[in-house]
């Protein structure tokens, strides 16, 4: 019997899950903890629209690396966070972001500079990410 769907690398599906121009970002930021819409949009580039994000986070939840927390409150209060699946995630996409500072040090040396958003992210952004 032949396979259901077949891949030529196995990095093909990982980028089936989290391809796409912002699915990566969010989920980095979502290694930090859980997020409200909100907190999302601000910690997101600016070319991000709310119907993007809205797209990106169902996807990311019916793929099963995110959860959607909605809690019962007026007004409602939802939130997102990843699943023990999208934990998994983090090594990948802490290597990414070192791959990405060295890439614009090095493309780019003191004319670019990365506005990380890891203070608003966690006390400890950059410990984690240098890990």
């Amino acid at each position: 019997m032949e396979p259901v769907k077949t891949y030529n690398t196995a990095v093909e599906a990982t980028i089936e899950v989290i391809g796409g121009k912002w699915k990566p970002v969010i989920l980095f930021v979502l290694t930090f903890g859980k997020k409200r819409n909100g907190e999302l949009m601000k910690l997101l580039p600016a070319a991000v629209t709310q119907k993007v994000l809205t797209q990106q986070l169902k996807e990311l939840e019916r793929d099963g690396v995110i959860r959607r927390i909605s809690h019962p409150t007026v007004p409602p209060r939802v939130e997102y966070e990843l699943t023990d699946y999208g934990q998994s995630l983090k090594e990948i996409l802490h290597a990414m972001c070192r791959w990405g500072e060295l890439h614009v040090e090095r493309a780019y040396g003191d004319r670019a500079a990365i506005v990380s958003p890891g203070s608003l992210l966690a006390d400890n952004a950059a410990d984690v990410i240098s890990e």
